[in-house]
């Protein structure tokens, strides 16, 4: 039983296309692939490089030149396994897996094994089956060597029977429509979970940012709690939730969530999103920064576009930290606490030293003053769409129908009153 795991020995390659305008800076680029096969915990990195490229090569990605050159220098490390940091396809995946006699695995299918590593929640696993189904699916074409087969055809009905492709594309189609229709059914339960959690009604507060800003190592500070906080991609798929007791505040409910990634593939975005319905509840969102990336101002409007497409607007309050201060020199780190002083929701501070937590805590705890609050009230028959965002927000604790209209006992926060006061 007390075996070491099993590495496998893995070499990432960043494919650098000069054809490409609007490709990202090659090293930082390279850099974020290797964090992310560093979310792998069986995988080993034993080398990584960026290659540049003139123009991508039909079959083969690489001119024969450049793949031989790189096989000689995989078989050297004993490599077993390639990530290639982009898209690559099923042909040109045959051939260099060939070529090297190695595994392959492209950006996506990467991210996918960290998702399917990671997911935690019913709805996360079913996200993320229904994800890897849908990129396989788009990887049938020409892919398969037993293409040309074809099946059944009772050679009366005019043309050939369905090929083997159709057939392994409906049998797909067909494990999507079961996914799709678990997945309805696992939605529905967890609005009955939220509607427990209700119960519990404490504020929540959700950390959200760009992968390797720091969220998980916040989180363990603030909640003492033991989430995988490594230098990882993804170290965090599934929320997390804590209770936080606040000094001169409420308690509150921490949730970390999974970390925002540049280009991520459409087939991907929906598995992601699932992982943050937590956010759509919290009544204060914390948008972390690694503010020492060369790329934070890049990375942080993705995530500011993705809450924005999730729904998350300026109603709720949203707090900016400036985390990992403690990378920057001397006089950087000041500018940054400087400009942050002059900002009401803006916090510097460094999750693993522990400087400006205490400010970011406080302004949480004020900002959720007279946290939760029971009172009764009534609302006519004709406003259905009130007495709907009601039931959404999950504040209703009982309900009658009177004379006048709905009457109900409701227990919320001051932030939800305000809310509901400006539907």
């Amino acid at each position: 039983m007390g075996e070491m795991p099993e590495f496998t020995r893995a070499w990432v390659l960043h494919p650098d296309i000069k054809a490409d305008q609007t490709r990202r800076d090659a090293t930082l680029a390279l850099a974020e692939a290797v964090s992310l096969a560093h979310a792998l915990p069986e995988l080993q990195v034993v080398g990584q490089e960026i290659v540049p490229l003139p123009k991508v090569r039909a079959g083969l990605l690489f001119g024969s030149g450049k793949i031989e050159e790189l096989g000689r220098r995989l078989h050297d490390a004993e490599v077993e396994l390639v990530l290639i940091d982009g898209p690559v396809t099923p042909v040109q995946q045959r051939n260099l897996e060939k070529a090297w006699k190695v595994k392959l695995l492209d950006r996506t299918s990467l991210i996918l094994e960290i998702f399917s590593d990671r997911a935690a929640t019913r709805e996360g696993v079913l996200q993320v089956e229904m994800a890897a189904l849908t990129y396989q699916r788009t990887r049938l074409v020409r892919a398969w060597t037993h293409l040309e087969r074809q099946r059944g055809g009772l050679g009366f009905v005019g043309g050939p029977g369905e090929t083997q492709i159709e057939a392994d594309r409906r049998a797909i189609d067909t494990q999507l429509v079961r996914l799709r229709r678990q997945l309805e059914k696992v939605v529905k339960t967890r609005t009955l979970h939220r509607a427990a959690r209700a119960k519990v009604p404490y504020p929540i507060v959700a950390l959200v940012g760009y992968t390797n800003a720091g969220k998980s190592t916040l989180f363990n500070r603030l909640t003492g709690a033991d989430v995988m906080a490594k230098d990882m991609l993804f170290a965090t798929l599934d929320p997390t939730m804590r209770r936080v007791e606040l000094e001169d505040g409420p308690e509150v409910i921490l949730s970390d969530t999974v970390g925002f990634i540049s280009d991520l593939p459409t087939e991907l975005v929906a598995a992601f999103r699932a992982t943050l319905e937590e956010v759509l509840a919290a009544d204060i969102v914390v948008h972390v920064r690694d503010i020492s990336h060369p790329e934070t101002e890049a990375q942080a409007e993705d995530v500011r576009t993705i809450l924005t497409d999730l729904g998350i607007d300026d109603t709720r309050t949203q707090l900016e930290v400036w985390n990992k201060i403690d990378l920057l020199d001397g006089d950087a780190a000041d500018a940054i606490r400087a400009r942050a002083e002059r900002e009401d929701s803006i916090f510097a501070l460094s999750a693993i030293t522990g400087e400006g937590i205490e400010a970011l805590l406080a302004q949480v705890a004020e900002t959720l003053q007279g946290a939760v609050t029971t009172e009764t009230l009534v609302l006519p028959y004709s406003q259905g769409r009130k007495r709907a965002w009601l039931f959404e927000q999950d504040v209703v604790e009982a309900e009658r129908q009177g004379e006048d209209g709905f009457e109900f006992d409701v227990r919320w926060t001051a932030i939800q009153k305000a809310r509901f006061e400006g539907l």
